[in-house]
């Protein structure tokens, strides 16, 4: 019997993978995977908030134009309309834990700044 649980969600966007854990009214859980040199948009959420827990490598969060270096345990608060992006930027993945808390969680709360993929701006 596998260890591996079936996930409600997945998607492999450019950067690497994220899966959904837990999905319930108010809060979502997801692992976030980000692969060696890889980074997500430039970007915000202005209906939840979100706090991130680094669980294997490290990574590279920029938050409001103030870089935080999160290794494994570390963790970080992202507040609702505060701009973020993480870089993973060593040869080992970098995953985290992200727990997402608000009255709307669609994958369409997000307003992108800065993207290196062609990901046009949602939200």
């Amino acid at each position: 019997m596998s260890s591996e649980r079936e996930f409600l969600e997945t998607a492999t966007p450019p950067w690497g993978k994220w899966e959904v854990m837990l999905d319930q009214p108010g809060y979502k859980v997801k692992r976030i995977t980000v692969d060696p040199g890889q980074q997500l948009s430039y970007q915000k959420h202005t209906q939840r908030r979100e706090h991130w827990v680094a669980v294997l490598g490290e990574g590279l969060v920029l938050l409001e134009g103030k870089e935080h270096i999160l290794v494994v345990g570390d963790s970080i608060d992202v507040p609702a309309g505060m701009l973020h992006r993480v870089t993973n930027p060593g040869s080992a993945p970098f995953i985290f834990i992200e727990v997402q808390i608000g009255s709307y969680l669609g994958e369409d709360d997000i307003v992108r700044i800065e993207n290196h993929y062609g990901r046009a701006s949602g939200g």
